[in-house]
């Protein structure tokens, strides 16, 4: 049997002949069908696409070193990722990837559309992305959690020393990890409380529940 099968759809004036892979589903299509029933399906995942594209820039999270603190890369991407700027490491074969936050984040990924944006930024998806895809939630119900998250992110910056060398999430983790004043001064105690919720909203919106997590190959 041939994997694709060709069927007219009109769409006046004129008609189109398509070939479609086949499916089970096929087996009961009549043979003309209305090009628009096939637009509309491509449409919608259209639509899909451009709403997580918007997601994903109007986040950056993951870009910015907030939700992780490096990116895997396949070694046939080392070389040109490094040319563009980012910090590479490449000695361990598990361990191949750059650095977050990544300096090619400007408020936006200005690589987005290049033939160089990484495979791993393209193939991961947080639990909010795929609510999104899923059509579990809305875009316009996905960006005040987006907001959210980044006002406690930007509650907890008060309570952090700066660092030219570390990201949120490094110096997030020392500060977690240093034992802390004795009998726990208020603004200590103050401090793990938005700790611990804003690491409640990673684990719940965003499927993040390790602290040294990074993003998998999908």
């Amino acid at each position: 049997m041939s994997p694709f099968v060709t069927v007219e759809c009109f769409s006046p004036p004129h008609n189109h002949i398509i070939a479609l892979p086949w499916t089970p589903y096929l087996a009961w299509l009549p043979v003309y069908v209305y090009w628009d029933m096939i637009s509309g399906m491509t449409s919608l995942d259209e639509t899909k696409e451009s709403q997580a594209t918007a997601l994903c820039r109007s986040c950056g999270l993951c870009c910015t070193g907030h939700l992780f603190v490096w990116a895997k890369l396949r070694p046939a991407e080392l070389d040109d990722i490094e040319a563009l700027g980012m910090q590479v490491f490449r000695s361990d074969p598990n361990q191949r990837g750059f650095s977050l936050p990544c300096p090619v984040w400007q408020g936006q990924c200005t690589i987005h559309s290049s033939p160089h944006y990484p495979r791993v930024c393209r193939a991961y998806k947080c639990k909010l992305l795929k609510e999104l895809l899923n059509e579990d939630t809305s875009l316009s119900e996905a960006l005040p959690v987006i907001a959210q998250a980044k006002g406690m992110i930007q509650e907890l910056e008060a309570f952090l020393p700066s660092s030219a060398t570390m990201g949120f999430r490094e110096r997030l983790v020392a500060r977690l990890e240093s034992p802390g004043e004795t009998g726990q001064d208020e603004t200590d105690l103050e401090f793990r409380r938005t700790a611990e919720t804003l690491l409640l909203f990673y684990e719940k919106v965003f499927g993040v529940d390790d602290l040294v997590d990074k993003p998998a190959e999908e």
